[in-house]
Parts: C-alpha cells; sequence; structure tokens
C-alpha cells in the first residue's frame, strides 16, 4: 500500500497543505503589508494585521478539524454503533465504508468478523433448537443441575416429574417404602452429590408414589471442572410389575396345578395300593380324582380364555342383546343355589329400555356368572345379593347400559381393592376373602370382557357390609 494512501499519509499530505498555503499566504500577501505598516508605524494597523491573521488561522484550524472528524472520528463513530448493534444481538449488522487507508480495513475487517460471527451464532441456535427438539421428543425425563443442585434445564417430562415430586416425604406405609406426599427428593439429591464428589456416572432405582424411577446421571464437564450433572430419569413401573406379575403367575400356577396333581396321585396310588376296602370306597376315590381332573380343565381353559383376550385374540359375536333378559336368565340360574344358601337373590330394572345394539351376549353371560359365583360364595347366609340395571349417558350423549351387582358378604379391604382383578387373586392369602374353590382368574377375565366391549368396571367394598362391582358396557 502507498504511504500517501495510509491515513497518516492523508494527514501528512493535509499538513504539509495546511503549512504551505500559510507560508504563500505571508510571502504573496502579509510580508509587504507589514514592511509598509512598519514603516508608517501605524500600531492600529498592526492590530488590525494580528486581527486578521488571528481569524485566518482559527478558520484553518476549523478547516482542518472538520476534515479530521470526516476522515476519522465519524468513521470510528459508525464503528462503535455497529460494535453496539452487534451486542445488542443484530448479528446482521455491517459497515458501509469505502476508504482505502486502515479505517477501510478496520471496516472490512469488522464486516468479515460479523458475518462469522452471524453464522457461529445461527449454528450454535442451530445446535440448540436440535437438541430441544431431541430432549422435547423423549418419554425420559432429563434435568440437568448446576453445581448447586439448582435446575437450570428440563425437557417436559423432566418438568413434570419436577412438578410431582414437589416436597416428597418418605412414607413407610408404601409397598417397599417410597417417596409420597409433595422439591425434589433426597435419593436424587444423593444420587446428585455422589455424582459431583466421584466425578463419574451413577445409577440407582427410586421408589417415589408407588412408582419406580431408574436414574442415571453424569457430571458435566467445562475444561475439566465440574459444572453440574444431567439426570435422565425412566418410569419402570409396569417393567416391575410386569417382572412381578411373571414371578407371581408362574409361583400361582405351580400352586394351584400342584394341588389336585398331588391329589390325584395320591387318590390313585391308594386305589393301586388296594386301599379301598369296598366298591363304595373306591368310587369316592375315584370321585375325588374327577373332581380334581375338572378342576385342572377349569384352570387351563380359564388361563387360556384369559390369554387369548390379553393378547388381543378374543374374538365377539356381536349382535343386540336384550341385558334385562339376560340378567333374568342369569338370576333363574342362581336362584336355586342362592336359596339353598339362605340368601336372598334380587333382580332390579331401573329402565325400560335394555337393549344393547352391538355386545356378545355369552361373554356377557361369563361376566355375571363369575360375579355372581364370588358374591354368593362370599355371602353368608340370611343376607343379600342384588343386581341392577339401568341405562346412562355417557360423556358427549352416548348411551350406555351400567349393570351393579351387590353383595352384602364379608368384604375387601381397602388396600387389596386395587388387586381384585390381577390373576390369581386369592392365591394370595393376604387377600383371600373366604373359602372358595375357584380358579382364581375370574375377575382377570370379568375386566378383559368388558374392556375389550370398551367399557370400564369397578370395585368399591366395604369390609364387613359387603361388595359392589358396576361395569358398563356402551350401546
Amino acid at each position: 500500500m502507498k504511504f500517501w494512501r495510509t491515513l497518516v499519509g492523508k494527514l501528512w499530505i493535509t499538513i504539509t497543505l495546511l503549512v504551505a498555503c500559510v507560508l504563500l499566504t505571508l510571502g504573496l500577501f502579509l510580508l509587504p503589508y507589514i514592511d509598509t505598516v512598519f514603516n508608517s508605524s501605524n500600531s492600529g494597523d498592526i492590530k488590525r494585521l494580528f486581527t486578521y491573521v488571528s481569524i485566518i488561522g482559527f478558520a484553518m484550524t476549523t478547516f482542518f478539524g472538520l476534515f479530521l472528524l470526516t476522515k476519522i472520528t465519524q468513521p470510528m463513530q459508525k464503528l462503535i454503533e455497529a460494535a453496539n448493534a452487534i451486542r445488542r444481538g443484530r448479528y446482521d449488522t455491517r459497515l458501509k465504508l469505502v476508504t482505502s487507508d486502515e479505517i477501510g480495513e478496520l471496516a472490512n475487517t469488522f464486516n468479515h468478523m460479523a458475518a462469522e460471527l452471524e453464522t457461529t451464532i445461527r449454528s450454535l441456535n442451530h445446535e440448540k433448537e436440535h437438541l430441544s427438539s431431541v430432549l422435547r421428543s423423549m418419554s425420559d425425563a432429563v434435568i440437568t443441575f448446576d453445581n448447586n443442585g439448582d435446575v437450570i434445564l428440563a425437557n417436559p417430562p423432566g418438568r413434570q416429574v419436577m412438578e410431582n415430586w414437589q416436597g416428597l416425604k418418605w412414607d413407610k406405609d408404601l409397598e417397599g417404602g417410597g417417596w409420597a406426599a409433595e422439591v425434589m427428593p433426597e435419593p436424587l439429591i444423593a444420587l446428585f452429590n455422589k455424582t459431583m464428589r466421584e466425578g463419574r456416572d451413577q445409577m440407582a432405582d427410586l421408589h417415589v408414589k408407588q412408582g419406580v424411577w431408574e436414574a442415571h446421571m453424569a457430571p458435566l464437564y467445562s475444561d475439566d471442572i465440574k459444572r453440574g450433572a444431567v439426570a435422565v430419569l425412566r418410569d419402570i413401573t409396569e417393567q416391575v410389575k410386569l417382572e412381578k406379575m411373571r414371578t407371581d403367575f408362574i409361583a400361582n400356577v405351580s400352586h394351584e396345578i400342584r394341588t389336585p396333581l398331588s391329589m390325584m396321585q395320591g387318590y390313585s396310588e391308594a386305589l393301586l395300593d388296594g386301599m379301598a376296602a369296598s366298591p363304595e370306597e373306591s368310587r369316592e376315590l375315584i370321585q375325588v380324582i374327577h373332581e380334581e381332573s375338572l378342576r385342572m380343565g377349569r384352570l387351563v381353559k380359564d388361563l387360556l380364555d384369559l390369554t387369548r383376550m390379553e393378547a388381543g385374540h378374543a374374538e365377539l359375536d356381536l349382535q343386540k342383546v336384550d341385558a334385562g333378559e339376560l340378567c333374568e336368565r342369569v338370576t333363574r340360574k342362581f336362584a336355586v343355589r342362592a336359596k339353598e344358601q339362605d340368601i336372598e337373590l334380587t333382580l332390579y330394572k331401573r329402565s325400560q329400555n335394555l337393549l344393547l345394539n352391538a355386545a356378545d351376549e355369552d361373554k356377557l353371560e361369563q361376566v355375571l356368572t363369575n360375579l355372581l359365583d364370588n358374591a354368593i360364595r362370599h355371602t353368608p347366609s340370611g343376607k343379600g345379593i342384588s343386581i341392577t340395571l339401568e341405562r346412562i349417558s355417557l360423556t358427549g350423549s352416548a348411551a350406555a347400559i351400567q349393570f351393579e351387582v351387590s353383595d352384602q358378604g364379608v368384604g375387601i379391604p381397602s388396600a387389596d381393592v386395587p388387586f381384585v382383578f390381577d390373576r390369581f387373586y386369592k392365591a394370595d392369602k393376604a387377600r383371600v376373602r373366604g373359602e372358595t374353590v375357584g380358579t382364581g382368574i375370574g375377575l382377570a377375565i370379568v375386566k378383559n370382557i368388558v374392556e375389550v366391549h370398551k367399557g370400564q368396571i369397578t370395585v368399591d367394598s366395604v369390609v364387613g357390609e359387603g361388595t359392589r362391582f358396576t361395569f358398563v358396557i356402551p350401546d
């Protein structure tokens, strides 16, 4: 770059020209005038001379200052304004200075820096949006903490977890213990402290509000300095529950099958050993073997039906069903048995139109049969059982038939009510309502049949007063 094209060169040329102008003015105009004035010794003219020189010097100084303002101050002011605009987030700000000196180079460098900064910020925003989309799409809860344990980032499931876990306190009454009630649970804080102390990933299972959460926490580093931790929480309640159901199912099936098999084996060995002293005793042993074989047959059939329905392979023969006639038929079927046990069985119809347009009559009869069978087996003599039918309106003006089977039996403890629809409910001795010879999966089949009809079933019970099963079948 040539010297006179630089800012210093321009200033040097300007000063040189200014000095040359002063010298020429003095030489051509002022010096002869001064010589004439001094010869005449006129002091007033000398004062006027100095005044004119001062005015000319001030004018030239002002001109030089305006030049510096145009060439230096104004571009620098524009540069400051552009820098402030970028500081406020306007990354598309550019300088329009067309000069070939250092200020021009500074403007070009500034524009290049602004373009690179805009590209970098845009890339960071894209990465941030991408990360935000990934976090929003995750079903697991993700929560990020700073060094003090304060939450600085959480995806929607993470925020939901934080809202649900506010002010939790340990509840020993929960099954297996757990956090229940309203700020971050202590196990997660302990996991955070351990992660920050050891500086490596930590895992733990948290029992919160009768749910189980798998927590994975990893430290966050910045220049080898721990600046926080990120936790990923996964709700594994259903997995734990399914694993427990699988274990219980195997144990209960083994228990249910072992009992009749043992009896059949024992009585058959007694027959083979000739322990029956008379034909009547032989018939009794054979009768026991026959009843136990029927019991095993019912168990296998119920298991197959339940497995088929839970797998979604239940086939419904949908047709018009008169719920009133259906209940009358089921009531007549159980009337003799109820009378033998001195139980009053009553049917109430609270609506005239009890017609279902699309339902499986055999499946609904199976539901009522199972519920009445349980009610009779758990209701003492002198008490009553009632069946109530009523047409109701669901949300959205949809019609449905509500069935209600109530008994005045021993009732179910409130802690056991959530488990009544579990398989082999009777096999858990802590949940037995009374002596029974059922297979233990009748209510599980009932629930599946109702749900296949897109209905729902509920149970209310008070110990010592009775139990009421209510299920609704949409029309």
